[in-house]
């Protein structure tokens, strides 16, 4: 063995974090701080102790995890403020329905009033109200039949009426898409 290569082998006095101490050999020599001696391991004390060291998860979870949480409950208001951007934007369409529902029925009762050559008077007229060129010539044409007698005004009428209803749902659907839309840009923003 060569001179002056090994390290000394000294006497070495360890401490436990139960407090105890005791001395051995090592080649540290000094002081040692260890975490677990005979007096408190549990395979010697029949025991379970729970020694907490802050280890690297703990730090960790100290260091990031407010961060996590925080994001979290980020996600969670912006979802719930989708949600109930959907609930209003459903209860403002339900709430157009039943208007264009009601309006419909007044419609209908002041047609099923009138009778048939002011009904095709009045289907002409909605419809250059509407502005719809075709709805207002097949009114003016089934208008042109009611004076001859026949009982095809209605379905015309019908025809005419429900062409303009198509066209003003086509309208709201299309403002209920920008805005849905405008509401999901303002949530992701």
């Amino acid at each position: 063995m060569k001179e002056e290569l090994h390290p000394g082998y000294e006497v070495t006095v360890y401490e436990c974090s139960c407090g105890n101490t005791f001395e051995s050999m090592s080649t540290k020599g000094g002081k040692l701080h260890i975490e677990l001696c005979d007096k408190c391991h549990p395979f010697y004390t029949g025991t379970q102790k729970l020694i907490d060291t802050g280890g690297r998860v703990q730090r960790f979870s100290d260091k990031f995890g407010a961060a996590a949480s925080a994001t979290l409950k980020k996600d969670a208001a912006a979802k719930e403020a989708r949600r109930k951007a959907a609930e209003e934007l459903e209860i403002v369409k339900r709430a157009q329905r039943e208007e264009k529902a009601a309006a419909k029925a007044a419609k209908a009762s002041e047609f099923a009033h009138l009778s048939e050559s002011a009904r095709a008077e009045a289907e002409v007229e909605a419809a250059v109200e509407v502005g719809d060129e075709a709805a207002a010539e097949a009114a003016q044409d089934s208008a042109g039949v009611v004076e001859g007698g026949s009982d095809v005004i209605d379905d015309a009428t019908v025809a005419g009426i429900d062409a303009a209803e198509a066209e003003q749902e086509d309208e709201v659907q299309a403002e209920d898409a920008a805005a849905v839309e405008a509401a999901d840009a303002n949530i992701d923003a």
